[in-house]
């Protein structure tokens, strides 16, 4: 199937997709500011560049749009109807890259918490899954 846009102006949509501040990153840094959690943003110092640093629990936060990073049972994990070999090598290097840094952050002694873009349609459940996954890291 043909792409129903010109080469320049699908390279101009794409140019457009973000990989820092997107809306579900900045969601989730509100929600836990609000709850009062403090942390850092995009440590190039670390594997991976995570989102969110919560030094205090000495945890990592990424947080993945389901569609690039390919979300299992997503209904936002599809595949594109063209150029779908390109597509499926580009979605096997972003899980590929994915478990490499969180292996690489376990190893460093890091916590590793993945927030899909669709749990942050359920800020209740999400705020609490996060305060559960946080209290058990708290040194004591």
């Amino acid at each position: 199937m043909a792409d129903s846009l010109t080469k320049e102006r699908r390279s101009w949509n794409m140019s457009r997709v973000c990989s820092k501040n997107t809306k579900p990153e900045l969601f989730v840094r509100s929600i836990l500011h609000c709850s009062g959690y403090r942390f850092r943003l995009h440590n190039l110092n670390l594997p991976g560049k995570p989102d969110i640093v919560l030094a205090k629990y000495r945890t990592i936060i990424f947080v993945h749009g389901c569609f690039w990073h390919r979300h299992k049972n997503c209904k936002d994990a599809t595949v594109p109807k063209s150029r779908t070999e390109f597509w499926l090598q580009k979605f096997s290097q972003n899980v590929e890259r994915d478990e490499k840094a969180r292996l690489a952050l376990s190893q460093l002694g890091w916590k590793v918490l993945v927030v899909w873009e669709c749990e942050t349609l359920q800020p209740d459940l999400l705020l609490n899954r996060l305060k559960q996954e946080l209290e058990g890291t708290l040194p004591s």
